[in-house]
């Protein structure tokens, strides 16, 4: 049953999101007391998030990220608080245990994976202050082998699509949220936004911490808005936040700024929690479950004062929002990209039933896991073949295509914690 009281879903217009008919811009932060050491839920303990709720609303954000959930938990009290301040959230739908293996995907999409990614749907479509799901993240990386793993990250897009039109549920929008790696950044943003309408995302992320306390063109962040021109659907910074030096979080004055509105639609600073990687600006102490004081870092004011000074942007700030079938060409096989069929597998036959049925109870964070459950696709699907889309191909003329410039990126190589945080949704078990 859904709250009495919430908020305008946010839907997707062209390259813009939506509430109503005014832009929306994320302005918000990365949420996992405890990292995925701890394992724990902060949206299924309001002992967790109401305290943390609070910080929240003292920044002045908008969405917060949640990288892990428990599917198999209640998680009213903390999103209709969350709804209560205004605030928005954005979902991963895997976890450590439930995720496609980068190293080996085939096997790893199966029904069993499918069933939780599904089971978290069900449990969250609830809330309309549910803004997106990540159907990946980070599972795509610098080595060219992970490349291959896009058809099943991609393939689980269209199910998580097709299982909320078929569940005759709200169309969440449900997009991937990349790592910044210059040699397939390009070719990743393509393939997720090429093919049929039930194939292509309805976003496209990516995790970028190239701004280390410096400016717009010293970061690239001026290549990038070019290269991006003309990309059929919303691009966000699914993380950021360099920390290399002191932040002060200028990258906020950018986003907000003429010089990228008309192409990004905001980010979310990495990260809430101060955990091993030092990234955090509140420090939660004295609970292994996550429910002891909080205390703000000198980043909190720091950030809040960035949010203040750089408010969203009014009107549509160059977004085109009249089309919402601006697709990109798929990319070709290069040094960088192998994945060399534009066919997705097929829908496991035993989570074809899920469609009709429904997922029932998660397995949450702690099942026996899917990655070696047995029951993965054994063939591949026709183009179209899912219910989330028209299934009409359309080719953009401003289409995403070649190289971006030198910029490397990446929290996993900034700091080991990170790259293990990141692991989820392509855990190597």
């Amino acid at each position: 049953m859904k709250r009495q009281s919430s908020l305008t879903p946010i839907t997707v217009k062209g390259n813009a999101f939506m509430v109503g008919d005014k832009r929306f811009f994320v302005r918000g932060i990365a949420y996992q007391p405890g990292g995925s050491a701890a394992n724990l839920d902060p949206l299924a303990d309001s002992k967790v998030c109401l305290p943390d709720i609070e910080k929240f609303k003292k920044l002045g954000i908008n969405v917060v990220r949640v990288y892990s959930t428990d599917n198999s938990k209640d998680h009213k009290d903390c999103m209709d608080a969350l709804a209560e301040a205004g605030i928005y959230v954005a979902l991963d739908v895997n976890n450590p245990l439930y995720s496609i293996n980068r190293k080996d995907p085939g096997p790893s999409y199966n029904a069993a994976y499918l069933q939780s990614v599904f089971a978290t749907i069900d449990e969250f479509e609830k809330y309309d202050n549910t803004m997106a799901f990540f159907s990946g993240n980070e599972v795509i990386h610098d080595e060219k082998e992970t490349t291959l793993a896009a058809r099943y990250v991609k393939a689980t897009t269209r199910d998580m699509r097709s299982y909320m039109k078929s569940r005759g549920v709200r169309q969440i929008p449900v997009g991937y949220s990349a790592a910044d790696v210059s040699d397939n950044r390009m070719q990743t943003a393509a393939y997720f936004n090429c093919g049929t309408d039930d194939e292509r995302s309805d976003f496209f992320a990516f995790n970028d911490y190239s701004w280390c306390t410096s400016d717009f063109k010293t970061a690239g962040w001026d290549v990038k808005v070019k290269n991006f021109t003309g990309y059929g659907v919303p691009i966000f910074l699914s993380e950021y936040g360099c920390n290399k030096n002191v932040r002060d979080f200028g990258e906020l004055e950018a986003l907000m700024s003429d010089k990228m509105t008309a192409v990004y639609s905001g980010g979310l600073m990495y990260e809430y929690s101060q955990e091993a990687n030092k990234y955090g600006i509140v420090e939660i102490t004295g609970s292994k479950d996550q429910s002891g004081p909080r205390k703000e870092l000198p980043e909190f004011a720091a950030y809040s004062k960035a949010l203040a000074a750089n408010p969203a942007p009014t009107g549509l700030a160059g977004a085109v929002t009249s089309s919402n079938s601006n697709s990109s060409p798929c990319p070709a096989k290069d040094d960088f990209w192998i994945v060399q069929s534009t066919l997705l597998p097929a829908l496991p036959d035993g989570a074809k039933a899920y469609l009709k049925d429904g997922a029932g109870k998660g397995p949450g964070l702690n099942g026996p896991g899917s990655q070696n459950a047995g029951g993965a696709s054994t063939e591949d699907a026709e183009p179209g073949s899912g219910t989330g889309g028209n299934s009409t191909p359309t080719q953009s003329s401003a289409a995403v295509a070649g190289h971006m410039g030198p910029m490397e990126k990446a929290p996993f190589v900034l700091s080991g914690a990170i790259f293990i945080f990141t692991m989820i949704g392509a855990a190597l078990l």
